[in-house]
């Protein structure tokens, strides 16, 4: 990835990038930065440029539209940028996709004869990731020796993500676990509006419901699934990712290709 620096004023590059960090596929649920698909960043005082590519031409242009609109968001969050441009490249729909994100137009309007709504496929996804940050969250509590009706009873309150301090009621005890992916679980959770208070239970079904402590070994086997799903795409893109930029490639890879 690149960057350029054409003003003192505005945001630093690690400032967007940290921002972009915040970006997933939404797909695989990692971050675009982690995924290497934001080839550059250009900064004009408070205007920031970025240019990204996703593994293949042919990449779904919803998940397409859904990073670079969730880039320009995400970057025009900062206080120093006024305005974010977000170019997508080397893809069967990079002109619309381009046009309509910095336009500000509707995923609907770009794309009238799509078949569903940005929204519905991004809750869908939303619920998929949801459920594959829940395997890794359950086994660092599995790990740190909760029982699994001590799992499934936990609450939100019950949790600091911050610092993977866990409280076991019936025990009266606190343990600590490894952050990350306790708080990735969170965030997940709370974005796709299962948990909203404190009390509300922390762990669910793949249906949004709390796990019956008699299921909690379906749940976590449904879990695993949805995780080893999403890590062997991700491996898929990481390959195709590769032979994005393979010096050695083929000429007719990529939409720039001649088709004559």
């Amino acid at each position: 990835m690149s960057s350029r620096t054409h003003s003192e004023d505005g945001p630093s590059v690690p400032d967007v990038r940290a921002r972009l960090d915040r970006v997933t596929d939404p797909e695989l649920d990692e971050s675009i930065v982690e995924l290497g698909y934001v080839d550059d960043i250009v900064l004009r005082g408070p205007a920031v440029d970025v240019t990204f590519s996703l593994p293949t031409a042919w990449c779904s242009p919803a998940f397409a539209w859904m990073m670079a609109s969730d880039a320009r968001d995400e970057v025009e969050s900062l206080p120093s940028v006024e305005t974010a441009t977000v170019t997508l490249r080397d893809h069967m729909h990079e002109s619309e996709i381009t046009r309509g994100v910095n336009a500000r137009e509707s995923f609907a309007s770009t794309f009238p004869d799509a078949d569903g709504d940005v929204a519905g496929i991004r809750a869908s996804l939303d619920d998929k990731a949801r459920v594959g940050r829940q395997f890794e969250a359950l086994n660092e509590l599995l790990e740190a020796g909760l029982t699994e009706r001590q799992i499934v009873a936990l609450r939100r309150e019950d949790v600091s993500p911050e610092d993977g301090a866990v409280f076991v009621r019936d025990g009266s005890v606190g343990i600590s676990v490894e952050r990350e992916p306790l708080a990735e679980y969170v965030e997940k959770v709370e974005a796709t509006g299962l948990v909203e208070t404190g009390e509300d239970v922390l762990f669910r079904t793949p249906e949004g419901d709390p796990i019956p402590a008699d299921e909690f070994d379906l749940v976590h086997k449904r879990s695993r699934l949805a995780k080893v799903n999403m890590t062997g795409q991700g491996n898929i893109c990481d390959a195709l990712n590769e032979a994005r930029f393979d010096p050695d490639r083929p000429e007719t890879y990529g939409p720039q290709a001649d088709e004559s």
